[in-house]
This record gives structure tokens, C-alpha cells and sequence, in this order.
């Protein structure tokens, strides 16, 4: 709504209770992530804005609304917690410092193992599925660099350029998911994402359980970029979900970065499009870092000690 000033988020919840507020809020039916933040900026809290809601509907010709009921998010906060995960809020010290700046950065990340990684500096690594040898050996390698120059790697758990990336980065990476935490696609990265829950961490804006729609894969690569201080794109097709990821990157004013490749392999089209437009060309974890340090020294990201 014009006028509104959302420069100073929300108060984070500081029991179960406005928690469990939260969660009911945003899985409110036609609540997204900037109605939800003006019902918070206009309400207060969480609970006054549930109470407001329907009346909020009904201004606004939506007779007989209700919000998602108490139940339902109360069913999916104990299947989080079974399954060993948190619930982290905007505002919250654990929240992803970079992340919390992009406009539409969720109010809540469901994050399943090691979630003081969302407080290290972060780069994300991300190509296409039918990668080449040669594009699965240079993903392992500049993973490894990045992690080794105390760097998270953060990709999406697709196969591929992301699975082998999250693979060398470990324990220093984050997996963002199209659907739920527990909801593991493809279904050949179980094993991985294991792994992920092991020593690195999973992360998802979605509900528990939830099946990842097509709708929910460039949501989710607007938080792998978010979360990232710039994206390195290894392999990609001219029209892929990894160039959506890089002009998400450029949306969001972080550094765009991409690997060469020869003019007829399809594979390389995306990365060579990104290079004529100006990204920054990688030949190893070298000129990544170098093109990443001012962003880095700018903004400040807290440094965890070493993996």
C-alpha cells in the first residue's frame, strides 16, 4: 500500500505463541508475503492481524473468510519439529542477514541442520541438470575453492551442477527447497539431502509435506540468490531455471558470475548469453572470490570459524 513504510521489519515473535501466529498469518488463504507484512506493520501483531482478517476480506468483497485454522498450524509446527527442524523468523538473530534485505524475503524459513550457516557469508552455485563431465568437475572445484576461502555454497538440491556442488561444498552448504523440508525431489538426491541434514542444512519457505509445484521453483531461486552474496552459473541452456536465478541476482543488486563455454554446446548458451551482458567470467574459485570481495568487505557478513 503506497505510503507504508516497511523499512524496519516487524518485531520477530518471541514465544510459541506468536510463533505459531505467524505461521497461521502467512498460511492464511490470499495472505502472501506483502499482505502479510502490512497486516503486521498496520496490526501489530500477528494475532490482532488474524482477528482483523476477516473483516480486512470482507472490506475488500471476500464475504465468508476465515484464516487458516489454528489446527492446521499447529499440525505443521509439530511435523517440523519431528522431523528436527526450526522455525526462523524475520528479525531473528538467525535470520540469513543478506537475505533479510530482499523485498520478498519470507517471514519464516523452516531450516533442518546446521543453522548457524545462515549466518555465514554465502555464494551460490547453480547450472543445469544435464551437466557435462566437465561441468560436474569444475561445480566440484569451485565448491571446493569457496568453502575452503570460508564460504557457504548455497544451491537448489537439483541434479546436476547443484547436487555435485553441495557434494564438495560439505559441510559448508545450504540446499533451498522447492516444497516442503521433508519432501525430497529429485527423488535420486535422497542420500544427498541426507547428508544435508547431517552437516550442512536444508532450508524452505514451504509447509511440511508439501509437493513442489512448477510455480515454486523460480520462488525458490529468489532465496538462493537472496541468501548469496553473487551466483556463479556453471552450465545453463539459454532458457533455464539458472539464469532466472542470475536475474533474480541482478534484481537484487548482488554480483552475477559465469563460466565459459564453447559457442555450439547448448550447455554453455546461458552462461555465455550472461557473459556478453556483463557478468563476470570464472575460470576457477580464483577470479570468483576476487569479484566477490567488495560485495564481501561491504556487507560485512559474519564469518563462522572454519569448516
Amino acid at each position: 500500500m503506497a505510503g507504508d513504510d516497511f523499512s524496519h521489519p516487524p518485531l520477530p515473535p518471541t514465544t510459541e505463541g506468536d510463533r505459531l501466529d505467524w505461521l497461521r498469518l502467512l498460511r492464511s488463504r490470499r495472505v502472501g508475503i506483502a499482505t502479510f507484512r502490512h497486516l503486521l506493520h498496520e496490526h501489530g501483531t500477528a494475532r490482532a492481524a488474524l482477528k482483523a482478517l476477516p473483516g480486512v476480506a470482507r472490506a475488500a468483497g471476500v464475504e465468508g473468510y476465515a484464516p487458516c485454522p489454528e489446527g492446521v498450524a499447529q499440525a505443521e509446527y509439530r511435523a517440523g519439529t519431528a522431523l528436527g527442524a526450526r522455525l526462523v523468523a524475520r528479525g531473528e538473530a538467525l535470520y540469513p542477514p543478506l537475505l533479510a534485505l530482499v523485498p520478498d524475503a519470507p517471514p519464516l524459513l523452516w531450516a533442518l541442520g546446521d543453522a548457524a550457516l545462515l549466518r555465514t557469508p554465502m555464494v551460490a552455485l547453480v547450472g543445469a541438470r544435464n551437466a557435462s563431465s566437465l561441468g560436474l568437475r569444475m561445480a566440484r572445484l569451485l565448491a571446493d575453492g569457496l568453502r575452503g576461502a570460508g564460504l557457504t555454497v548455497v544451491s537448489g538440491l537439483a541434479r546436476g551442477i547443484d547436487a555435485a556442488a553441495h557434494d564438495a561444498a560439505l559441510p559448508a552448504t545450504v540446499a533451498v527447497m522447492p516444497g516442503g523440508l521433508d519432501v525430497i525431489y529429485p527423488e535420486e538426491n535422497r542420500a544427498l539431502a541426507a547428508r544435508l541434514a547431517e552437516r550442512g542444512l536444508r532450508v524452505s519457505e514451504h509447509p511440511i509435506g508439501l509437493d513442489p509445484q512448477a510455480r515454486h521453483f523460480p520462488a525458490r531461486n529468489r532465496i538462493v540468490s537472496g541468501l548469496s552474496l553473487g551466483v556463479v552459473v556453471v552450465e545453463a541452456a539459454e532458457r533455464s531455471g539458472s539464469l532466472i536465478t542470475a536475474r533474480a541476482a541482478a534484481d537484487q543488486g548482488r554480483e552475477v558470475l559465469a563460466v565459459p563455454g564453447h559457442p555450439i554446446d547448448p550447455r554453455a548458451a546461458g552462461c555465455n548469453l550472461l557473459l556478453r551482458d556483463g557478468a563476470t567470467l570464472v575460470r576457477g574459485a580464483e577470479d570468483a572470490l576476487e569479484a566477490l570481495a567488495p560485495s564481501r568487505t561491504r556487507r560485512q557478513a559474519p564469518i563462522a570459524a572454519p569448516h
